[in-house]
């Protein structure tokens, strides 16, 4: 893999002046997570996508998978590791990424969501774990059950070519099963979980507040 310092030359080459423009004026983790809660939410309508950061700038909407991967190569422009974060869900539910990163030795998350949960973390959690964990009582369902089973290892990008995630055109189909094959963790035993209180009729109300409205 390649050293961060090379990719990061090799991504300040391969984006157009106008993306290192954007790019530059990322300069820490809160300003990535401020730019994209100025995108609009990618509802999908004409199909499923998912798109590269070249594309997610032109198009400005993003869903979570899109978002976390622009973070990513934000950060990576500025030299620090392009990392993403995953988590698996029951069928029920629908999974979640995010995008790592880590100030004074501790571990924050960009995430990009339309509700009040699932959101930004601060800088504040010693381990990727104690980070994780703090998503656990925000994953239910409009009943009130709790859904979230595991949480990845740190997901490296500097595994594939600039070209295939950053710039790419064609849809990265191909990416979400790679992230799934990918060392998980559980959250709890499964027989400890079955055992989670539901969330309260005042959590769930939360899920009826959402920032950005499908278009008619």
């Amino acid at each position: 893999m390649k050293s961060i310092k090379k990719y990061q030359q090799e991504l300040r080459a391969l984006l157009s002046p106008e993306e290192r423009r954007l790019f530059a004026t990322l300069k820490t983790p809160q300003k990535v997570q401020d730019y994209l809660d100025t995108l609009e939410i990618n509802f999908e309508e004409s199909g499923e996508t998912l798109m590269s950061p070249r594309r997610v700038v032109r198009e400005r909407k993003a869903h979570c998978l899109e978002a976390a991967l622009f973070a990513a190569a934000s950060l990576a422009y500025h030299g620090s590791l392009p990392l993403l974060l995953d988590f698996k869900t029951l069928p029920i539910d629908e999974e979640h990424v995010v995008t790592l990163f880590r100030q004074d030795g501790l571990w924050g998350a960009i995430s990009k969501t339309n509700h009040a949960i699932l959101r930004w973390r601060d800088p504040i959690y010693k381990s990727v774990r104690e980070l994780a964990m703090t998503y656990y009582h925000e994953y239910y369902m409009d009943d009130g059950r709790k859904t979230l089973l595991s949480f990845s290892a740190p997901y490296d990008l500097r595994r594939y070519t600039l070209e295939r995630w950053v710039v790419a055109e064609d849809e990265l189909d191909w990416l979400p099963e790679e992230i799934d094959a990918h060392a998980h963790f559980p959250i709890a035993p499964r027989a400890l979980l079955c055992k989670s209180r539901k969330a309260s009729t005042l959590e769930r109300r939360l899920l009826a507040n959402t920032e950005w409205q499908r278009k008619a």
